[in-house]
């Protein structure tokens, strides 16, 4: 058993700051070691398996930024507890000069304001090193030296997403991302109709086998088929699923008496998986076969029967319509849940298990739930999401990531009763207006992506049920939020003619 021990400052923080229990330690590879957190005092105290070398991940507060998720650099073990604010501050230093180095080499050019500011953080994180023996006074620069981190990371970032938009403005040949939207189980009215045609060109329309088939034997499509035909209509590329959620009720209740059969639950499954697929072959081209086999939180199943039982979809997908594309969703891909100690593989090593099975699997869709508990995930910055997406590329196959944020944290009564939203986190309180300038800054970000072949909003209403409490883009009155703008404004430059055909993209070899 390891232990990696870190004294808090100011010692007050340990009363309000429930993120600690969500801390994990991560190793050099990024593999996520399960860890357990206690407190002796103002000593933070992570328990795992191992005694490697490992970084430490955690919420902490910066001025200016809220609570955002950092890490330490590696930290071997020793006796003597390390000083929390000062590894986070080292820890965000060496990030933004690593990928500012990166960068750079890719001929990228780096703005002189991120070269004041980084100085300025490593001049703070001097000066708080050469104090430790004064751990107040050390934690107070420390906390100055992380919050000139962020500032430079900012800046870095926005220099990134700028010089990288401009460049694909100048290539003719490089694809635009999909911006789209998951409608849910609701019609649009007229007036939010028009809003979707013109803010989108693709939607997700939730073919998902519970609701289809709630009683076994009796299909109900009406709504899909409505949906679908509205957005042929209007020339809307339409992704459907996913067919199962592998999640608690994810799947029609009558199929429970078979949770103890796998054999004949495969069989089950992949006859709705054909038969939906055959009823929209030809007018839905993009599918998502399958949610959440990488955490399963609530199934019966184990990790090895998720990933057989997503195989088998899968493969019985792209057997039916081989022109189409096939996708999964993978949530929480940064790994977190992994600390509870309850997978073996992270998210990454799931999706490469299919890739390397040579099934046929076209992309991997990312859903990024800021914000929720118990199965969203914390707060990070836009260097973050950048090296997020940096790695899943290294797959080779498409990349769709789905967006959810709070715009309230009052009860939901449409939402999933089991999820919850946290306390707020990002630079300001949940409201609408942090939801749109929440994504005023990573929308770029993502699309400025090559890897990103499509960005998705969670949720379009929340008049419908859904799954994130208050995260839609239209209030459960009609009202539209201002996140709306946000994404037409961004996706205006990707947007085609209206006597354009729409053409699916493709990831690049």
């Amino acid at each position: 058993m390891g232990v990696m021990r870190f004294h808090v400052y100011p010692r007050e923080r340990v009363q309000d700051w429930p993120e600690a229990s969500r801390a994990f330690i991560s190793g050099f590879d990024g593999r996520i070691y399960p860890t357990r957190v206690e407190f002796d005092d103002a000593v933070m105290n992570c328990r795992r398996p191992h005694s490697d070398s490992g970084k430490l991940h955690v919420a902490w507060p910066v001025e200016g930024f809220g609570r955002p998720i950092l890490s330490t650099a590696s930290l071997p073990e020793r006796e003597e507890p390390y000083l929390l604010p000062l590894e986070l501050a080292r820890g965000k230093i060496v990030e933004i000069r690593d990928q500012s180095s990166a960068w750079a080499m890719l001929r990228m050019e780096i703005p002189p304001a991120f070269e004041v500011k980084q100085k300025q953080a490593f001049r703070k994180f001097s000066q708080a090193s050469a104090n430790q023996d004064s751990p107040e006074l050390a934690a107070g620069l420390a906390s100055e030296a992380l919050q000139f981190a962020c500032e430079a990371a900012e800046l870095l970032a926005a220099a990134y997403v700028e010089q990288r938009l401009t460049n694909q403005k100048q290539l003719a040949s490089h694809p635009p991302a999909l911006v789209g939207c998951d409608l849910g189980f609701g019609v649009p009215t007229s007036q939010h109709h028009h809003l979707l045609r013109r803010t989108f060109d693709s939607a997700v329309v939730p073919i998902e086998w519970r609701h289809i088939e709630p009683t076994e034997g009796e299909y109900v499509w009406d709504v899909c088929d409505r949906l679908i035909g509205a957005c042929t209509q209007d020339r809307i590329i339409v992704r459907g699923g996913p067919f199962i959620r592998l999640t608690q009720n994810g799947m029609p209740p009558w199929l429970d008496q078979w949770s103890h059969d796998f054999l004949n639950l495969q069989s089950f499954v992949c006859d709705f998986v054909e038969t939906a697929v055959s009823r929209y072959m030809g007018r839905i081209r993009i599918w998502e076969v399958s949610a959440y086999g990488n955490t399963g939180e609530g199934s019966n199943l184990s990790e090895e029967q998720r990933l057989a039982l997503v195989a088998r979809t899968l493969e019985t997908a792209i057997r039916t319509d081989a022109d189409s594309q096939f996708f999964i969703r993978i949530d929480r891909p940064w790994g977190e849940y992994q600390a509870a100690g309850q997978h073996r593989l992270s998210p990454f090593q799931f999706v490469d298990a299919l890739v390397r099975s040579n099934l046929g699997l076209s992309g991997v869709n990312l859903e990024i739930a800021v914000g929720y508990l118990p199965n969203g995930t914390g707060f990070r910055d836009a260097l973050s999401f950048s090296r997020l997406i940096d790695v899943w590329s290294q797959l080779g196959i498409q990349i769709h990531v789905t967006l959810a944020f709070p715009s309230a944290d009052e009860p939901d009564p449409l939402a999933d009763p089991n999820v919850r939203v946290d306390r707020p986190q990002w630079k300001q309180p949940w409201s609408q207006q942090a939801q749109a300038n929440w994504l005023n800054e990573f929308l770029p970000l993502l699309i400025a992506k090559p890897a990103v072949t499509g960005v998705y909003w969670g949720h379009f209403q929340d008049g419908v049920t859904h799954d994130y409490p208050h995260s839609g883009l239209i209030t459960a009155d009609g009202t539209v939020k201002p996140a709306f703008d946000i994404i037409r404004l961004h996706h205006s430059v990707h947007r085609f003619d209206d006597d354009t055909d729409l053409e699916l993209p493709s990831l690049s070899p």
